[in-house]
């Protein structure tokens, strides 16, 4: 079986429902779910979380419930792979790809996504409510370089840069209607994102410190294999460069496309996307076609995905 494959973990916004029906196939990790450290931080029962859309979204919530997705599907899936080349997350899937590359046990890490949604949910005043929005100037008729200055002067700054024509933005809802509307009016589009938080923007600089010392402070050891930092794509090898990257990325912007060429250049054949979402796996396709992708999200069954990663795995 070949051994390179990549491990891609979600970001936030893919949150459903259904989203551990399929890891529940497997006893072991339902079991898991009852230990790791999730309704003891999110102050809810998982299934009155998953029962209530509010609450699924809510930051203080949905960061430690996506970590725990992604982990919960990392068990599922890591008896049917070999160890994988190199893995990579999306925003606070960043944090959860450190625990997939052994550095740092599960419930550790969820423990570090309520500490950092906390952290960023206090950069937030309640007279001046945040959001993100998705940015797309594919058929617009200003240019990526141009757009910058409109979002500064509206208080929003590039969030996540996804691909040439298509970034995610973050700043103050109170601006997003007059942003939308020049943007609008130049031809792009702009989709307001489920994410009460202005994450990977400058409105989150006095999280940076405190997530930095926590990170420091943590039990994190060196990585089985190399994660990939996403503000730069550049390649991770040890401990000590886990708290930089990590706290960095929340205030400062996430190179997604940078991460994706990091991922071919590694030299990918296949990419395993984990937790509740897909689009990672569909923007790495969609960038590099070569590469066989898939999502967990989308399988029925661990039996399906099994005899996916059958089919491809020599490729």
């Amino acid at each position: 079986m070949s051994n390179r494959i990549a491990i891609l973990c979600s970001g936030q916004g893919g949150q459903h429902a259904d989203m551990f029906d399929i890891l529940r196939e497997d006893a072991r990790v339902s079991q898991l779910l009852q230990t790791w450290p999730l309704e003891e931080l999110c102050g809810h029962a998982l299934a009155d979380i998953l029962a209530d859309e509010h609450l699924m979204f809510a930051n203080p919530i949905a960061q430690p419930l996506v970590v725990a997705s992604i982990l919960a599907s990392w068990e599922a899936v890591k008896g049917l792979i070999p160890r994988p080349l190199i893995t990579a997350g999306y925003s606070i899937g960043e944090l959860a790809s450190w625990s997939v590359a052994g550095a740092l046990a599960p419930d550790e890490t969820i423990r570090l996504a309520g500490l950092r949604a906390k952290l960023l949910q206090g950069c937030i005043t309640p007279e001046q409510p945040q959001v993100m929005l998705a940015i797309s100037l594919s058929q617009a008729l200003i240019q990526m370089a141009e757009l910058e200055p409109v979002l500064r002067a509206h208080g929003f700054f590039v969030a996540i840069e996804v691909d040439e024509d298509a970034v995610i933005a973050g700043g103050l809802l109170g601006n997003a209607d007059a942003l939308e509307a020049s943007v609008s009016a130049a031809g792009g589009k702009v989709t307001r994102l489920p994410i009460e938080i202005a994450s990977h923007t400058p409105w989150m600089r006095n999280a940076v410190k405190p997530f930095e010392d926590a990170v420091t402070a943590s039990g994190m050891s060196n990585p089985l294999f190399p994660v990939l930092a996403g503000i730069s794509g550049a390649r991770l090898h040890n401990k000590d460069a886990a708290a930089s990257a990590l706290s960095r990325q929340l205030a400062e912007p996430i190179r997604w496309q940078g991460v994706m060429d990091s991922l071919d250049e590694a030299g990918v054949a296949m990419a395993i996307e984990l937790g509740p979402g897909a689009a990672l796996s569909r923007m790495l396709e969609a960038r590099h076609p070569h590469i066989q992708c898939r999502s967990v999200a989308e399988f029925r069954s661990l039996a399906g995905l099994k005899r996916w990663v059958e089919q491809y795995a020599d490729t």
